[in-house]
């Protein structure tokens, strides 16, 4: 399936959510399992979801449909928080995952159920720009330069948007020794180059690749690889000199699996992703497994040397949402400008 077609097909797919409701288990006994995610997790899923109902069918013997949702991932955290009956969430961040237990939804310590803090897979943030980088893009810098018309989505909205957000920030923190103001005024010529501010991370990619707008689309590293992949003479990857370690997180929806008694299914589910079958899965969807002698098996996909920062350089993500992305924070004050 090309880009184009399994762009339309993820759009269709989350209408036809609305219309068959969510994971309980039906009378005939077949549990089926709701996983609500984040927008580029489309493709991996669904070849995952295939994958984990051949191993739920071997070790049980007893069938499992899994319903998939995509979208920006806090609209998702949102959505599940608002009635959304999701069995499991795979977001983008642990804080979309973090709301949802302050809801009530998910009980306390999910960080610390799964291996590596509940993240299967990691990635980073990287450029995507078009063949010929006629602007020259290699770096943060070049994105604040004149003339550069720059697609990232809404860090309201989007996991990947909070994680490009503070790539930025990390490398400005560099450049200019800590200097704050220096740093704010760094991002703010940034975000002023943006072109088109989408809800999530895959619309982005839509408004650069299928749309034809932007000269460079700062995105997840897998969804640049996955375009590269659909595209491979239309497009360039560029890394940037530092970036940042983004952990994508999963936790059981607590209150709604036990509900739905899958309970069961839904940590088998979420504990496959660590087995060296769903790992290399991971590795050949353009995600970083979590498994590190799986992870240099793709040394030659992933530029293994970049300076990544972490989370933790920012407090963690209940710090770093609220110094930079809840309302009035930093995000606000520099893209109010």
């Amino acid at each position: 399936m090309n880009a184009k077609k399994s762009l339309a097909f993820g759009a269709a797919a989350l209408l036809l959510l609305g219309a068959v409701g969510c994971g309980k288990q039906k009378e005939d006994g077949t549990v089926t399992l709701t996983n609500v995610s984040y927008d580029p997790t489309r493709e991996f899923y669904a070849a995952y979801n295939e994958m984990f109902q051949k191993h739920y069918k071997e070790e049980t013997g007893e069938e499992l449909e899994i319903v998939q949702s995509h979208g920006g991932s806090g609209s998702q955290a949102r959505s599940v928080i608002e009635g959304n009956d999701a069995d499991v969430v795979t977001l983008a961040l642990a804080h979309d995952i973090t709301s949802i237990e302050n809801a009530g939804l998910i009980d306390a310590g999910w960080i610390e159920e799964f291996e590596g803090n509940s993240s299967p897979y990691t990635s980073t943030i990287a450029f995507l720009v078009r063949k010929g980088n006629e602007k020259g893009i290699e770096d943060w810098d070049d994105l604040t330069e004149s003339g550069v018309e720059v697609i990232t989505p809404d860090p309201k909205s989007s996991g990947g948007a909070c994680w490009n957000f503070l790539a930025a920030w990390h490398y400005a923190d560099q450049k200019f020794d800590g200097d704050e103001e220096k740093m704010k005024e760094f991002a703010s010529k940034l975000y002023g180059n943006v072109l088109v501010m989408d809800s999530g991370a895959r619309g982005a990619t839509t408004t650069f690749v299928e749309n034809g707008q932007g000269d460079v689309l700062i995105a997840w590293e897998n969804e640049a690889l996955l375009t590269l992949k659909e595209y491979p003479d239309d497009y360039e990857l560029v890394t940037p000199s530092v970036s940042i370690l983004a952990e994508p997180s999963v936790a059981i929806v607590d209150e709604n699996a036990d509900k739905n008694d899958s309970q069961e299914a839904a940590r088998e589910y979420l504990e496959f992703l660590y087995s060296d079958d769903a790992q290399r899965l991971i590795g050949e969807h353009y995600y970083r497994p979590s498994n590190e002698a799986v992870l240099e098996e793709f040394a030659d996909t992933f530029d293994l040397s970049v300076d990544l920062c972490t989370i933790d350089d920012f407090g963690g993500w209940d710090q770093a949402y609220e110094d930079f992305f809840a309302d009035d924070a930093i995000f606000d004050e520099i893209y109010s400008k």
